[in-house]
């Protein structure tokens, strides 16, 4: 387990004092793990109900994050997954308290219910006017008659923001109560796992997933959910999930409502997104009327990976509530969907030609062995299969020495060159290799894509200068040699573009040390396949070369040394579908 921590006693308390320290508008109670309003004497002042929340820690930025006008009024912490204790709570109680009152919002696990409710008993022998509410928001476990209950999970947070508005606005203690009571019934939630968390004092996950297992329904602990079941797709889960939660709360066609995706504290911004997108699928399926969403990282399990999603049917108040404005630094604005999607383009269009052909020459009158519908399009296409087979394997040496987008970074230009293949096999010469970069660079990501378009647009070039040379006899080349002079030619030109606009150089560590032998390999060859398999071999070994060399540029120069001993995956990438390229002709 690797955590920045100095000493496991001290990290709740050295981890609010951060916050408050880096965060407008917060302050520590002195020794306590306490988080208040900066504001406080004014808010009591002007006697408006104080809202006090907690529980364990661990779920950040809850609950100190929600501390701020419109929200809380302060936030008690406990141990990471342990509830504060009851004297803590009435410290916060009596910190708070003014002629407005008190009220309480407590996730229901048992700890908390115990020492809120006890320190809630306590206050009012003490005078105070205190509330409390239990928040019981997980849809997992149905009505949980044989557990200790309905668990309280990121729903919580949505009823923070509803109490608070109702206290900002000057609501009385039993109103601001029962509108938090109504929210609380208003509101289903459920949760993924698709990682364990670690509480930094045991230092071990507290439970077990296998590679491709998930937990479905589990808590902001890492407690046991409904079931556990295999990985599948992201809008498979949020089907699972908003149906689930749609039929626990009985929400009926047409229905309001506010979806909340939440971040259990590992989860990558793009998957989040993912998720948030296929919810409002899914909301949109069963005819839910989505009228705010909230996204983001709200109430999380330490480090697990993983989602909750929430929904919250909306009347005018909530609807007001959630869109009031507050100062608590973590809340994430609500914002109002748009109701028809924007749906992505998952395939471009059918692509057309850059042609330089003479307008009088027909379609194929450039063609030779080399390229054309019997030519070129073949061999590319096997290139493709074998960078789209060789993709895993090209991920794991580019996680090895560089930042791992290089195997679904080439899979995914392949594939679209494959998915064209019906538009280039009208395309001959240089139009068709002009085409294939125009297809690389419209599909592949990071740098390989406009390296590669770089390397077939400049060949492409080339070609049809090489080509017209053979035709007229500008050279000394017999007939039987043309087609293997020409893509030598084209080849090295591309090869050059390459480095030119790139910067590297062979011994760099680069695409380039595969490249540029497999270019000078291919000059003299007596014919195509002897072409080919020569720069195939030359490619092999220079990608092999990269083994022992020291980065220079590329992916690898930021890492050092510790590179030595594995082949660079953009040249193996060039051996591999050079072999393939070879064993095709």
């Amino acid at each position: 387990m690797k955590k920045l921590i100095n000493d496991v006693a001290d990290i709740v308390p050295e981890a609010l004092l951060g916050y408050v320290r880096a965060t407008e508008g917060l302050r520590l109670i002195d020794g306590r793990t306490i988080v208040v309003r900066a504001d406080l004497e004014q808010v009591i002042a002007a006697g408006q109900v104080a809202i006090v929340s907690g529980g364990g820690s661990g779920h950040e930025p809850a609950h100190a994050g929600y501390v701020g006008q419109g929200m809380l009024t302060a936030a008690v912490a406990g141990d990471v997954f342990a509830s504060p204790s009851t004297d803590a709570v009435l410290e916060a109680i009596r910190t708070v308290a003014g002629p407005g009152g008190v009220l309480l919002i407590v996730k229901n696990y048992t700890g908390d219910r115990l020492n809120f409710g006890l320190a809630a008993q306590i206050a009012r022998g003490e005078g105070i006017a205190t509330e409390m509410v239990i928040v019981d928001d997980d849809c997992a476990l149905g009505s949980a008659a044989q557990t200790a209950g309905r668990r309280g999970i990121a729903g919580t947070v949505l009823v923070h923001k509803i109490a608070g508005a109702a206290a900002a606005a000057g609501l009385p203690l039993a109103e601001v109560a029962a509108t938090a009571r109504a929210a609380i019934q208003a509101v289903g939630s459920m949760g993924v796992a698709l990682t364990p968390c670690t509480v930094p004092a045991a230092g071990t996950p507290n439970f077990n997933l296998g590679p491709q297992e998930i937990e479905l329904g589990l808590g902001i602990h890492g407690e046991a959910g409904s079931e556990r079941v295999a990985l599948r797709p992201a809008r498979d889960l949020a089907q699972a999930m908003i149906g689930k939660i749609a039929a626990d709360r009985a929400l009926p066609q047409g229905a309001p409502v506010a979806l909340l995706v939440n971040n259990l504290g590992a989860t990558p911004p793009m998957e989040l997104s993912i998720m948030a997108n296929d919810a409002l699928e899914a909301c949109a399926a069963l005819g839910l009327r989505v009228e705010r969403v909230i996204c983001g990282t709200l109430l999380t399990a330490i480090d697990m990976a993983g989602v909750s999603l929430s929904l919250m049917q909306l009347d005018d108040a909530r609807r007001q509530a959630l869109d009031a404005e507050t100062s608590a630094p973590a809340w994430v604005r609500a914002t109002v969907p748009p109701q028809a999607p924007t749906r992505p383009c998952l395939a471009p269009p059918p692509t057309g030609t850059d042609s330089r052909a003479d307008p009088a020459e027909g379609a194929n009158s450039r063609a030779t062995p080399a390229e054309g519908p019997n030519g070129a399009l073949p061999v590319v296409l096997a290139c493709c299969a074998a960078l789209i087979e060789a993709e895993p394997i090209l991920t794991r040496m580019d996680q090895i020495v560089g930042d791992g987008d290089i195997g679904r970074s080439l899979a995914s230009g392949a594939a679209q060159i494959t998915a064209a293949s019906g538009t280039l096999s009208a395309l001959s010469g240089g139009d068709f290799w002009r085409e294939v970069g125009a297809i690389v660079r419209r599909s592949t990501g990071g740098t390989s894509g406009p390296l590669y378009a770089i390397l077939a647009t400049a060949a492409g070039n080339a070609l049809d200068d090489a080509l017209d040379d053979a035709r007229t006899g500008a050279g000394a080349t017999a007939p039987a040699t043309a087609p293997a002079t020409a893509l030598a030619t084209a080849f090295g030109a591309g090869v050059q573009a390459l480095q030119d606009l790139g910067g590297a150089a062979p011994g760099d560590r680069t695409m380039v040390d595969a490249l540029a032998p497999a270019a000078a390999a291919m000059i003299g060859a007596d014919d195509l396949p002897a072409a080919l398999a020569a720069a195939a071999t030359a490619a092999r070994r220079g990608a092999e070369a990269t083994r022992q060399m020291p980065p220079r540029r590329g992916r690898s120069s930021y890492i050092g040394d510790r590179v030595i001993g594995h082949v660079d995956p953009g040249a193996e990438a060039v051996a591999i579908w050079l072999g393939a390229a070879r064993d095709a002709l």
